[in-house]
C-alpha cells in the first residue's frame, strides 16, 4: 500500500483504531492517556482527510480502495471498498475536523466524570461509523455506516445511563432509527430490484439511460 492509499485508510480507520484501544484498555491506560490517545487518533484522521481532499477535490484523483470481499451469494456479490469522490472528500474534512474539536471539548467537559475512557472510546466509534457512512461504494455499506451511527447515537445517549432522562431518550432515539432502517432497507431492495445491483458506479452508470428511456416512452403516449 502506498503512502496516498495510507492516507485514504487512515482517514476512515485511525478513529477507530482510538475506539478499540481505549475500548478494550482503557481502564490500564487511564483517564488522560484514553482521552489524549482517541483525540490524537482523530486529528490524525483530520490531518490525513485535508491530505485527501487536496488529492481528490483540487487535483481531481477520484478513486475507489477495494478492500476485501464481503458477500458473494450466487450473483449477489458485493465488495468492501472506500468511494473516494468530491463530495467525500468534503464530508471527511468536515466529519474529522467537527469531530476533532468535539474531542478536544470533551477532555474538559467530561474531566470530572467517572467513566472518560468509555465516553471518548464512544465518541471515536460514531465517528468512525459517521467515517463508513460517507465513504461508502454501496448502498449495504452505507447502511452499515448508518446502523452504526445509530448504535453509537444510543450509547452517547445513555452514557449516563443511571439517569432515567437519558434511557427515555435513547430508547426514543432508537425507536426513531428503527423507522429509518426500514425505509432505508426498503430504498435498497427497490434500487436493486430497477438496477441489478447495490454498487454507486453500476447505480449511476444505469441512471442517465433510464432516465432518456422514460423519455422516450413519455414522448410516445406509453407513460
Amino acid at each position: 500500500m502506498d503512502m496516498q492509499a495510507c492516507m485514504d485508510v487512515m482517514a476512515v480507520f485511525a478513529p477507530l483504531m482510538g475506539a478499540f484501544v481505549v475500548g478494550v484498555f482503557g481502564r490500564s491506560l487511564g483517564d488522560n492517556v484514553s482521552a489524549w490517545v482517541t483525540t490524537a487518533l482523530v486529528l490524525y484522521a483530520a490531518v490525513c482527510s485535508v491530505m485527501v481532499f487536496q488529492d481528490v477535490a483540487l487535483a481531481g484523483h477520484v478513486r475507489t480502495i477495494y478492500l476485501a470481499e464481503w458477500i458473494n451469494s450466487g450473483d449477489f456479490k458485493v465488495n468492501w471498498a472506500l468511494r473516494f469522490d468530491t463530495l467525500t472528500a468534503v464530508m471527511l474534512v468536515v466529519v474529522n475536523g467537527v469531530s476533532s474539536m468535539v474531542h478536544i471539548y470533551a477532555i474538559g467537559y467530561m474531566s470530572h466524570d467517572k467513566s472518560i475512557p468509555r465516553f471518548m472510546a464512544y465518541l471515536s466509534l460514531f465517528t468512525f461509523c459517521m467515517l463508513m457512512l460517507v465513504t461508502a461504494d454501496n448502498l449495504l455499506q452505507m447502511f452499515f455506516g448508518w446502523e452504526g451511527v445509530g448504535v453509537a447515537s444510543y450509547l452517547l445517549i445513555n452514557f449516563w445511563y443511571e439517569k432515567d432522562s437519558a434511557n427515555k431518550a435513547a430508547i426514543k432515539a432508537f425507536l426513531v432509527n428503527r423507522v429509518g432502517d426500514l425505509g432505508f432497507a426498503l430504498g435498497i431492495m427497490l434500487c436493486f430490484a430497477l438496477f441489478n445491483t447495490v454498487q454507486f458506479d453500476g447505480i449511476f452508470s444505469q441512471v442517465a439511460g433510464m432516465a432518456a428511456q422514460e423519455r422516450i416512452l413519455h414522448f410516445a403516449g406509453f407513460s
